[in-house]
């Protein structure tokens, strides 16, 4: 399959895992075009997590196949491993931040030691990208001095140094204090305005209204239900998504975006 203007960026096709003797995924599938933001939400423990970490790769799918501008990845082909992870950047609940590296190291790390880029241009784009997620001001500064929401926006800048293609978003606010979750949105959703390729796991339900393309409802393990939110979100639709939805603004205000 060759890739279209209108075509897929990512595609995942009969996705099954088992993990612990439980079948965690089972043959699930879904298209990302470019540009658009897909969330996947759904129950604690539907498969939402390791999807994302299949599709990259960090735990190994036992079946099915993912592509990249319509060409498939084969895990057992190194090069072509670390070529697709640089294309695909992950966003991860916990941060993975070196603690004894300042923010301008920790994005800058990967374009020395993985694109062989020199130390001084490595650290001038790091800063480009601290800046673009609004703590230029915050360069110098180690992890154990910075907040949930800056250590997460330093992540954030890591993965966009790398000029990914696309980008996996696992509940990136989930670790979060509640004051901390807005600013961490606003990064992603200026992301999502200037056009980056992403797929979110989220309970940000405020969030899904107003800028999800698409909503993947995963639950034990199956997407099974999907479609805009203007679709599944309508007033009087007894969705799947709707039901959940719903139960989880019972459980707490989001904060503005």
């Amino acid at each position: 399959m060759t890739i279209t203007e209108n075509g897929p960026v990512l595609r995942a096709e009969n996705i099954s895992k088992v993990l612990g003797g439980k079948q965690i995924l089972k043959g699930v599938s879904f298209t990302l075009k470019k540009g658009e933001l897909k969330v996947l939400i759904g129950p604690s423990g539907g498969g939402k997590s390791t999807l994302l970490q299949c599709i990259n790769f960090l735990i190994p799918p036992d079946e099915g196949q993912i592509y990249l501008d319509g060409e498939e990845i084969h895990i057992h082909r190194k090069r072509d491993l670390y070529a697709y992870r640089q294309k695909v950047g992950m966003i991860f609940q916990d941060f993975n931040l070196f603690d004894h590296l300042n923010a301008l190291e920790n994005v800058s790390i990967a374009l020395r030691k993985v694109k062989k880029i020199a130390r001084k241009e490595a650290l001038e784009r790091a800063m480009i990208e601290l800046e673009r997620v609004g703590i230029g001001d915050k360069a110098n500064l180690y992890p154990a001095q910075l907040s949930g929401g800056q250590k997460q926006r330093v992540s954030i800048a890591r993965a966009l140094a790398m000029d990914p293609e696309v980008m996996l978003l696992d509940e990136p606010t989930s670790a979060l204090d509640p004051e901390l979750i807005g600013e961490v949105l606003a990064v992603i959703r200026n992301l999502a305005q200037d056009g980056m390729t992403m797929i979110m796991a989220t309970h940000q339900i405020g969030f899904i209204r107003t800028l999800a393309d698409n909503i993947l409802f995963m639950q034990e393990g199956e997407i099974i239900e999907q479609g805009p939110p203007s679709e599944l979100l309508m007033a009087g639709n007894a969705t799947r998504v709707q039901q959940f939805c719903a139960k989880m603004n019972e459980l707490y205000e989001e904060p503005e975006i």
